[in-house]
Formats: C-alpha cells, structure tokens, sequence
C-alpha cells in the first residue's frame, strides 16, 4: 500500500516535527535523506517509522511506509527530498554526573543550527568527548542542524543543561576550562588530559557568567579581522587543544 494523501495522519505527524515544539512535546525528531537515515540505524538510533518511496531500500525490523513522491515533498523540508525520511526518538540529552577524559564542547546560546550541526561534525571527526549545549541553544535535532551534523549526532554524547553549574562541576573534576573571549589571553592554559572548550554566541560571544568560570584565550589574529565564524573557530581551537593532548 502506498500512501498518496498529505492529510495522511501520519504523514501530518511526521510533518509537524519540522517544528520544535512537536520535536519537545513528543520526545521525536524526523531525519531526511538516503545516507542520514541509514547512518542513524546503523549507529543504533531508535527509528520508530522510515517513510520511502516506491523502491527505496528497506530495513529489517523496522516499520516502513511507502508514499508517492507528492507525500514525500510534504514531510521533508529539503527542496529536493531524497528516498527516505524517518521518525527517530530523541535521546536523553541529560547533563552527566561524571565525565570521562578527552576535549569536552560546550556551546553557549549558539542561535545557528547550522553552524551547531557543524561543530557536532566536527567534534565527532577530530575525536572529541562530548558536546554540552546551554538550554538555549539552537536544537541540535532540527532539520538544519541534523543536515549539517550529517550523522554526527548519533556519534558522540550530546548533553543540554545550564552550562555555569555544569562547568563549575566539571572544573571540580579536573576540566579546564578554555572559553573564547576577546578580552582574553592569547596564551593556552596548561592542561592535560581534561578540557572543555566553550564557544558562545555568533554575535554576543560567551557570556559574562560563563566565562567568569572559564581560562579566557584570544586566538592570535594576524589579519584584521577581528573575529572567527564560531564554527570555524571551535574547529580550529579543537585541533589546536587535541594536538596538545596528544
């Protein structure tokens, strides 16, 4: 059977998680594309329903919906949807007691999802521990952010909780603490095994409460500019602090 109607119940469930607010309400988040979901299933994301199109590949053990082309443009968000999309469970995204060693993100009221999927990608391809995101952040689970991620997300710890008393707990447990900071040194601080690195906002930076509990650096600029993409920065910083641990 295939579904051929966009006022499908399920096809306008599936839909409504393109909003955050059903994203919140439900506990789920819809992925969209070929390789997204094959990557989501195969690094043991909870996949509660795939949506393909006639002929697209299946998965054992997993409830798929075929729709015609007309139903899929209705559920994806991408201008050009591929075969599948697919409705995942969020995980648990609680704050950690105990954090193991390595180089930590922390991300604090970053606003775009796409530079938030990118330093997901990023921390997960330079073999960082985990990305902390302040409650106001971007969500890390939105299309954009999920597009940008291109299967990261699934790969490494994600955790959201104020980011102040988690920072202050993780310096009780031997982090160190490095936030970008205008204002700051333009020499790292010693550490050794344990560090988080925290980028703020795009246009704010970090905030006064969160670097009060942070070592400031000021990357050395040699051009005139006076300030970094926070993607690209986290990018260039996390290599920077992971060459040192090593």
């Amino acid at each position: 059977m295939i579904i051929t109607s966009r006022s499908n119940e399920r096809v306008k469930a599936a839909r409504a998680l393109q909003e955050a607010k059903a994203r919140r309400e439900q506990g789920l988040h819809l992925i969209e594309g070929d390789k997204l979901v094959s990557d989501a299933i195969e690094s043991g994301a909870r996949v509660r329903t795939v949506f393909a199109r006639e002929g697209a590949k299946a998965f054992d053990g997993i409830e798929t919906v075929t729709v015609s082309d007309s139903v899929m443009e209705a559920i994806a968000s991408a201008k050009t949807p591929q075969n599948l999309c697919a409705v995942v469970e969020t995980p648990d995204c609680a704050v950690p007691e105990a954090f193991h060693d390595g180089l930590w993100i922390a991300l604090d009221r970053l606003q775009d999802p796409g530079n938030l999927g990118t330093i997901l990608r990023t921390a997960d391809a330079l073999g960082a521990s985990g990305v902390l995101l302040s409650p106001d952040c971007a969500d890390p689970f939105s299309p954009k952010a999920l597009r940008a991620a291109m299967g990261s997300t699934y790969h490494l710890p994600i955790a959201i909780g104020a980011l102040v008393p988690t920072l202050t707990e993780m310096r009780r447990q031997g982090f160190v603490c490095i936030c970008g900071h205008l204002k700051g040194s333009e020499t790292l601080p010693a550490f050794a095994r344990r560090a988080v690195l925290v980028v703020g906002n795009e246009g704010r930076g970090v905030s006064e409460e969160t670097a009060a509990v942070c070592e400031r650096y000021r990357m050395p600029m040699k051009g005139r500019a006076e300030s970094l993409n926070a993607a690209v920065f986290a990018a260039l910083m996390m290599q920077t602090i992971l060459n040192v641990m090593q």
